[in-house]
């Protein structure tokens, strides 16, 4: 499924995510997640594996066939680094790195061997980050994100919902040099980070 273009080359071959427009939504135990196309279908289902020495998130196609996961770089990852590593392959396809801070969340996809940014997710209200982080409320208040490409054009949004369950609408304008597969994860990772 790999192809020479840049977005092709981030391609997970267990996935073919084409749409522009997902919803990330959480079940009602912790940090377990369903993302649905904008047909309804659900396309991925992931799940933070508890009680292990690092973070990790598998993901599972709409068919329940092993897509890909998310691992820590660490044991413990406070502003630390996730690779998404392709199922199918067992490659690294890109590295999800957290830029820790109290007043901003700000992730960047990476080229796992290079280290150059392929985007970056970032909160849109710093007030509301700070709000989260310090208050406490992080499970009462849902955040909002915009998603950059590597020259820093707008490309996408992550939209919280206030709900009973976190709901992220992931919107995706221009994706052509953004893994999809890699911001959609970070939904999902962003969620179970930020609101542990």
């Amino acid at each position: 499924m790999n192809d020479p273009s840049a977005s092709g080359a981030y391609d997970i071959s267990t996935v073919d995510l084409d749409d522009d427009r997902y919803e990330v939504k959480q079940s009602l135990v912790r940090n377990k997640y369903a993302v649905s196309d904008s047909a309804g279908d659900v396309v991925l289902r992931g799940k933070q594996k508890l009680l292990k020495l690092k973070e990790e998130f598998p993901f599972v196609t709409g068919d329940g066939e092993d897509a890909f996961s998310v691992k820590a770089g660490g044991i413990v990852d406070i502003g630390g680094n996730y690779a998404i590593v392709d199922a199918g392959t067992g490659e690294e396809v890109v590295v999800l790195d957290e830029d820790y801070s109290i007043f901003v969340e700000n992730w960047t996809v990476r080229d796992p061997d290079t280290g150059e940014a392929l985007a970056t997710i970032r909160s849109k209200n710093k007030l509301l980050s700070a709000l989260r982080h310090v208050v406490g409320a992080a499970n009462l208040i849902p955040n909002k994100y915009e998603i950059f490409d590597a020259e820093g054009g707008h490309v996408g949004d992550i939209e919280g919902d206030f709900s009973m369950r976190d709901t992220y609408a992931v919107t995706i304008d221009d994706a052509s040099d953004v893994p999809k597969e890699a911001v959609i994860a970070a939904a999902c990772i962003l969620d179970a980070l930020e609101n542990k």
